[in-house]
């Protein structure tokens, strides 16, 4: 089950601060995640808020955390529709030291799955790194279904998924057929992808205790599996409220709280509720005695 694209991969946050990204608060996080075990970081997903950012800034914030990243895999979001500018951007950001860039299916336009093979296969064809197909319909507005997904994987440049379909049926069938490595992107599943034999999870919630999912995964890799449930229950309560309210706010909030970024997002989005907040702060207390 060798891949790359395996354990524990962060989605970073892009830390704000007077509307500006906030790069040194970006060290910081990549510092603090890269020293605590985790095997990848995913700048630019749906947690960094990347519609909220231009061209320049996008390249910014995958440069510093390039820089960060003292040699840890970093996989690049890549969304859109338009396919030459999609290839423009994907052109630039190859220019860097990248492991990979992860592609949501097309949004808001539903294309048909013929539409949607087509348009991963273009960018496999068009990359000069491997593709990690990212499917989470309730943001994009369509599903990649399994056959999909099944033909998708003979492309010897797509390697990888971030599976946040809500099949486990779905999920299982793509651990079984073995060629993609599946990563959940659904942090409320790392446990049971992990016990299927998933690779791994790019998770948002690893950003806030980066050490606890590290030794998560871990201890399902050792067949550790009462630890490995015991961990996963201490952290269930924090990544229940993380995504009480829309992504990456929860997250923003517990970062805030721990001292790493100011707790700030781009319009339309907001920071989380006073309850919200006060919740995640009890939980990241309890879980402040958690042993790693």
């Amino acid at each position: 089950m060798s891949s790359l694209f395996s354990g524990v991969w962060v989605p970073l946050v892009t830390p704000f601060q007077n509307g500006a990204v906030d790069h040194a608060a970006l060290r910081r996080l990549v510092g603090h995640c890269t020293a605590q075990g985790v095997h990848g970081l995913a700048p630019l997903g749906t947690t960094g808020e990347p519609a909220m950012l231009d061209d320049n800034e996008q390249l910014a914030v995958l440069d510093t955390v390039l820089e960060a990243a003292q040699g840890l895999p970093v996989m690049v979001g890549l969304a859109g529709v338009h396919p030459s500018d999609l290839q423009r951007r994907l052109q630039i950001f190859a220019t860097r030291p990248i492991a990979g860039v992860m592609v949501p299916a097309p949004a808001y336009v539903r294309p048909t799955q013929q539409g949607i093979a087509d348009h991963f296969t273009r960018l496999a064809d068009a990359s000069s790194v491997p593709l990690v197909l990212y499917d989470i319909p309730y943001r994009t507005g369509v599903e990649i279904q399994l056959d999909t997904l099944l033909a998708l994987a003979a492309h010897p440049n797509i390697r990888a998924i971030k599976d946040c379909g809500g099949s486990p049926d779905k999920t299982q069938a793509l651990i079984a057929d073995g060629r993609l490595a599946v990563l959940t992107g659904e942090d409320a599943a790392v446990f049971t992808t992990l016990c299927m034999g998933g690779h791994g999870a790019i998770a948002a919630s690893a950003q806030v205790r980066p050490e606890l999912f590290v030794a998560l995964y871990q201890a399902v890799q050792e067949q550790r599996l009462q630890d490995a449930r015991a961990l996963f229950h201490a952290l269930a309560p924090l990544v229940r409220t993380l995504f009480d309210e829309p992504n990456p706010s929860g997250v923003k909030a517990a970062l805030h709280l721990q001292g790493w970024l100011d707790n700030e997002l781009r319009p339309p989005m907001t920071p989380v509720s006073d309850a919200t907040h006060w919740r995640l702060a009890k939980h990241l207390e309890t879980l402040a005695s958690a042993p790693s």
